[in-house]
């Protein structure tokens, strides 16, 4: 079979298809044949060697992907040859024609939604939920600021936001991004890069605040993020790229608080809910990924190179089969 190989940590440039052997599930794993597979942020910075956790080298990228399972080991159950799947986290990586995973890091896809709609869920839509219902616990009502909202997390934490009836204010820095959060439902979009936005944002709440930020990109907004949180408000680190410098007093007046999202850290609990939540939403329609771009395996160089690129709407994904 095809599968992306990293064999040293570098630019995009490393991404190289290899001819591998095919696999074979061992008694307690899973086989599928994939369809698609998500590009996320994190595997930029793992390819690169700048993160926390690196996988030895070679190794094949990727946590996202949906196909079909082809094989099963004699220890499952539960899961059939055959099933329509998507995958959140595998053995063996998901750039590839296909992956090895444990039984927990496999949730049936409704027939109503597509692969390439199966292959957004896994980090891009549950790391939306863990940080809104998980971390935070919002309340229908409350205003949650997506601070740039046109990526693959925040498109997700946009369309959760507004099934669970919270109001959604979305930043954007382009006008494709601004048009893409109005027809996805946005209470009200600010251009982050337009002078005084933080103002705009105030106003808009009457001058209360926001109850939750979301924030993609700590490094650059952190500071200006406090000022427009309610009392009481809290801003989710979902992004950061760099060291940033705050003011403690805007949290202290506020009684506010900063919290740090990693899906890692969530327990296998709390990912059963998310995910049988969304068997829910892609059955019924509430949840609609948006896709940006495919690529082949081929070109996933390409992709790393557009998803390290600012302005972003919506997901990369690679398909395959």
């Amino acid at each position: 079979m095809k599968a992306v190989v990293v064999e040293s940590f570098g630019g995009p440039e490393v991404l190289q298809v290899r001819d591998v052997p095919d696999l074979v599930p061992a008694h307690d794993q899973v086989l599928i044949r994939l369809h698609a597979t998500g590009v996320n942020p994190v595997d930029t910075y793992i390819r690169s060697g700048a993160y926390g956790r690196l996988p030895e080298t070679p190794y094949t990228p990727g946590f996202d992907g949906s196909g079909v399972i082809q094989a099963c080991g004699s220890s499952v159950r539960g899961l059939t040859r055959g099933l329509r799947v998507y995958v959140s986290g595998s053995l063996t990586g998901t750039y590839a024609e296909a992956c090895l995973c444990s039984p927990t890091q496999i949730h049936t896809l409704p027939r109503q939604a597509t692969f390439e709609a199966g292959a957004c869920m896994g980090i891009a839509y549950a790391t939306a939920s863990y940080a809104l219902f998980h971390r935070v616990k919002v309340r229908r009502g409350q205003t949650v600021l997506i601070h740039g909202a046109t990526g693959g997390v925040g498109i997700a934490a946009l369309q959760l936001a507004k099934r669970a009836g919270l109001k959604a204010f979305c930043t954007y820095g382009t006008e494709t991004g601004r048009l893409l959060l109005i027809q996805q439902g946005a209470d009200a979009v600010f251009d982050h890069h337009e002078s005084g936005y933080e103002d705009r944002i105030l106003a808009a709440t009457e001058g209360l605040g926001v109850q939750l930020i979301l924030e993609m990109l700590a490094n650059t907004n952190l500071g200006r993020d406090l000022p427009m949180l309610a009392t009481g408000g809290i801003v989710c680190v979902i992004g950061s790229r760099g060291p940033v410098q705050i003011q403690p007093r805007e949290l202290m007046v506020r009684d506010s608080e900063i919290r740090g999202v990693l899906l890692a850290n969530a327990s296998q609990g709390v990912l059963a809910q998310i995910h049988g939540d969304f068997f829910s939403g892609l059955g019924d329609g509430s949840i609609k990924p948006v896709v940006r771009r495919t690529f082949t395996l081929e070109q996933a160089a390409d992709a790393h190179e557009l998803q390290m690129m600012r302005g972003s709407a919506g997901k990369l994904l690679l398909v395959h089969g």
